[in-house]
């Protein structure tokens, strides 16, 4: 259980500020206090040419490249005043975000940067789900048209007390190329002996 001055500075509820309270608590717990979710996820690729670029695109950042459902584990921290998610597929090696925030809710933005490519992303409020909004691509520190990349579309909301995430790559005139999605349950809190509680 985090105590007062962990939740102060944890970099989520200070980004949101008092819109924090909007998320759906169970969004708001899993903020505040961090934790891992699992469960099974449909991976989908687009038709034809589509599919071919969205399995380049998913062996490229970590996705399986068969379509069908995939075991996903969602690991969710905070450290140094970042969000820490890790995410990964069939037991395999995981995949590492770094999400630094930048201003507050609902003007600010969180910055992810993998080697010279860096993606700003806003935050919409909806229904007490969080939705990703693509804002700004930069290759070593310059902006580039959005429509020259693959697009994200992802969230995260609570359905019947799961967790349901979706993210869906897209790319102009071709359509969607890779989307995963499905609804995954939090595991057990364990005590220090590591006995579920």
């Amino acid at each position: 259980m985090s105590n007062s001055n962990d939740f102060k500075k944890n970099p989520v509820v200070e980004w949101f500020g008092d819109s924090f309270t909007n998320l759906d608590p169970l969004l708001q717990d899993l903020h505040q206090q961090g934790g891992k979710l699992t469960g099974v996820v449909t991976i989908e690729f687009g038709i034809g040419v589509s599919g071919l670029i969205g399995r380049r695109l998913a062996n490229k950042i970590g996705l399986p490249v068969l379509s069908g459902l995939s075991k996903l584990e969602v690991s969710i921290s905070h450290s140094y005043g970042a969000l820490l998610w890790s995410r990964k597929f069939n037991d395999e090696k995981d995949m590492v975000s770094v999400f630094v925030p930048h201003g507050t809710f609902p003007d600010g933005f969180w910055s992810e940067t993998t080697g010279p490519l860096a993606l700003k992303v806003g935050v919409e409020i909806r229904d007490g789900g969080w939705f990703w909004i693509q804002r700004q691509i930069r290759f070593k520190g310059i902006p580039l048209p959005l429509w020259l990349f693959p697009s994200s579309h992802a969230y995260k909301r609570v359905m019947g007390g799961l967790y349901e995430f979706s993210v869906t790559f897209t790319l102009p005139v071709f359509g969607k190329l890779v989307s995963y999605g499905g609804l995954l349950r939090p595991e057990r809190a364990a005590n220090s002996m590591g006995v579920p509680i």
